[in-house]
């Protein structure tokens, strides 16, 4: 039986994340957390029983003080059933298997209970992604991988559903941050502990020229005002472990009163 390939290297990963800068390079992390945070407050629900899962623990204390702190391995430290709110802090686009992370933590969760997902979406660092993919192929004649996939909002969504949870709901947030250029970008990225960790990264430095290509591919085609942008796409996703308390969508077919009326407006009948 052959093993599923594996996306990240979870021993380059630690390291990138021991080696993160708490005090600069979190905010990202701070922004999801306020975000969270608002998610919350406008659910009218007392939680007793939380747990986030995260790689910077120390970080995410802040959100909840009561929660359960649980590192974002593939087998998550979760008790099935113990949990009235599951959040899963800004690290499944590392996940091997994103779908099974998920997946534990609806199992993890009490009935009618709250799983919130906030994750980075497609359009994370795109303008970063086309320089350095343009300059690589120009001096190399290849492309290798560089930055972890992550899924478009349509795409995350449909995994609540899979993972069994009801009412899901997916949004998103759109971070723009402003660099001097490519090397104070790359530096902060370092700082957050997101440097490449994917297995099949390139295994030696990258060559200065293709970084230089890159540099002035991003300027001519993203600088604005005299700096470089650099998108950063936060997606939350929110869903419920089923309950018989929640609302149930009616029978196809059941409704007593015509859309015509309610919009006031004559009924077109389409033809048979």
């Amino acid at each position: 039986m052959q093993n599923n390939p594996r996306l990240t290297d979870t021993n380059t990963l630690r390291r990138n994340r021991a080696r993160a800068d708490l005090t600069t390079g979190m905010f990202l992390h701070q922004a999801a957390i306020t975000e969270v945070q608002d998610r919350l407050n406008m659910v009218n629900r007392e939680f007793t029983a939380p747990a986030v899962v995260t790689g910077f623990p120390s970080v995410w204390s802040t959100c909840l003080p009561n929660a359960k702190l649980v590192s974002d391995k593939d087998t998550l430290d979760l008790q099935a059933q113990g949990h009235d709110l599951v959040i899963h802090g800004l690290g499944l686009h590392w996940a091997n298997d994103p779908v099974g992370q998920v997946i534990q933590c609806r199992r993890a969760l009490k009935d009618d209970g709250l799983c919130l997902v906030v994750t980075f979406g497609g359009k994370t660092l795109h303008e970063l992604r086309a320089a350095l993919a343009q300059a690589e192929v120009e001096i190399t004649g290849g492309l290798s991988p560089r930055v972890a996939p992550m899924g478009e909002i349509r795409d995350l969504g449909a995994l609540l559903q899979r993972a069994g949870l009801a009412l899901p709901v997916a949004d998103t947030v759109s971070l723009k941050v402003t660099y001097e250029n490519l090397w104070s970008l790359m530096k902060d990225l370092r700082a957050m502990g997101e440097s490449n960790a994917l297995q099949d990264r390139l295994r030696q430095p990258t060559r200065r020229s293709v970084l230089i290509r890159a540099s002035e591919i991003y300027v001519d085609n993203f600088m604005e005002e005299g700096r470089i942008p650099a998108t950063f796409e936060l997606i939350f996703l929110t869903g419920w472990a089923p309950d018989a308390s929640q609302p149930q969508p009616l029978r196809p077919g059941s409704a007593t009163n015509r859309l015509a009326d309610a919009l006031c407006t004559p009924e077109i009948k389409l033809p048979k």
